[in-house]
């Protein structure tokens, strides 16, 4: 049996997925970011997104966020959640999962005391055994192709074989996906491609994958341009090269990112000669964190930005507003009623994790500097009130996102109101 593609002019294997793909009027993405043991400020965030939409739909109670979006992708700690919402699990077993599993995640790789110091940068910082158990019993031992997966799943890895990005999706229609081609990614078990996409360097050894008779060995998905993937999930859904052309438009595609906490550092530098002892270290995750603002501009930029922090003085927030006489101010925000052409309609979620942000939330006295560790078991209780403290005060899928509220197999015929954004 075969199935064609909304052009009509490629045929693929029947997928367990093919009903699913069938074209619809609305399609929803969520991405979701790296950042490691702060992924449990992003599971904050969702469970309020959750919570929302459930309310939305008080005749599905049990109503999960893999029932609302058709697409749900992560990076690293991003790509773990993203794996166990898209196999069923509500956003408050994944905080349990996180919050049981942490811990051992980041059980520290045992070495002789008196040369531990010498090989801390010579080796890896944790053990991956208990990271390679969890995942395993989270995904049952399935592979990505897997009719656990009831909707668009994507992890990004990066293949350091190849020294190339490579996001990985269980799209049936993906040129690397056919069940008919020898190497099929979908046959690849669904632990080691999170475990693959997790592999932070330093944190974590490499993930080693065989495909198609080739050893492959991968790293975290961190470290490419996708530490935020949001941007290319909307690429990857609606190029022609990824098969699937889902419509674009503010009536028919909505995006929400959501982050594990930005952490920009002031810094203070010394002379010539010691600026790079201090600020070298610190340059991967700066060249992270600029990618992942990136990546969040060019949402806002060819999306329509109906929330998000501001960006610097200059560009704002990029949410749509009137223009002013005064070239120093902004004018009132323009209503979602007023389209204005945009692709999608886009959300960026996240908590500045700086004396200022926390401040901000009510959070005085926690210390950031902690809270921006990859590696903070001992601050998941803060990080996740940052997380619920900001989702409260930012998530409001009515005023952003009218339109898209309820999934159109449940849609009913409530009166969405326009309102400010």
């Amino acid at each position: 049996m075969t199935t064609t593609d909304v052009s009509g002019e490629w045929t693929f294997p029947e997928s367990h997925l093919d009903e699913f793909l069938a074209p619809r009027p609305q399609r929803r993405i969520l991405a979701l970011d790296g950042g490691g043991i702060r992924g449990i400020l992003t599971i904050a965030i969702l469970k309020e997104v959750e919570t929302q939409i459930r309310s939305a739909n008080p005749h599905r109670p049990g109503l999960v966020l893999r029932d609302y979006f058709d697409f749900i992708g992560g990076t690293s700690t991003g790509a773990i959640i993203a794996t166990a919402l898209s196999l069923g699990m509500s956003a408050d077993e994944v905080e349990k999962l996180y919050r049981n599993i942490g811990p051992r995640l980041f059980a520290r790789a045992w070495r002789i005391p008196i040369v531990g110091a010498a090989v801390r940068f010579l080796s890896n910082e944790y053990r991956d055994e208990p990271l390679a158990k969890e995942l395993k019993h989270v995904t049952s031992m399935c592979d990505l192709g897997s009719d656990r997966l009831k909707n668009l799943l994507l992890a990004v890895t990066r293949n350091a074989t190849t020294d190339s990005p490579w996001p990985l999706t269980n799209n049936p229609r993906a040129r690397y996906n056919r069940v008919d081609r020898a190497g099929c990614n979908l046959k690849l078990p669904l632990w080691q491609i999170i475990r693959a996409s997790a592999a932070a360097p330093h944190y974590f050894p490499p993930e080693q994958v065989m495909i198609d008779d080739k050893m492959f060995s991968f790293v975290d998905g961190g470290i490419t341009p996708y530490n935020n993937p949001a941007f290319l999930m909307y690429r990857m859904t609606t190029h022609p090269s990824f098969r699937l052309e889902w419509p674009t438009g503010e009536d028919r595609m909505m995006l929400v990112s959501v982050g594990t906490g930005s952490a920009p550092e002031l810094m203070k530098l010394g002379d010539r000669q010691s600026w790079l002892w201090q600020y070298g270290p610190k340059i991967p995750s700066a060249m992270m964190y600029a990618m992942s603002v990136d990546q969040d501009i060019s949402c806002r930029t060819v999306g329509r930005c109906v929330h998000g922090d501001v960006l610097d003085q200059e560009m704002n927030s990029l949410m749509p507003f009137e223009r002013s006489a005064n070239p120093d101010e902004w004018g009132p925000p323009i209503l979602t009623s007023t389209p204005l052409g945009r692709a999608f309609l886009y959300a960026r979620y996240n908590v500045e994790l700086t004396e200022r942000g926390l401040s901000g939330l009510g959070l005085d006295g926690t210390k950031s500097s902690s809270m921006r560790k990859l590696d903070a078991v001992d601050m998941i209780n803060d990080l996740f009130e940052a997380g619920r403290l900001a989702a409260k005060r930012d998530v409001n899928l009515w005023n952003q996102f009218p339109n898209f509220l309820t999934p159109m197999h449940l849609r009913a015929s409530a009166n969405l109101n326009q309102t400010k954004i």
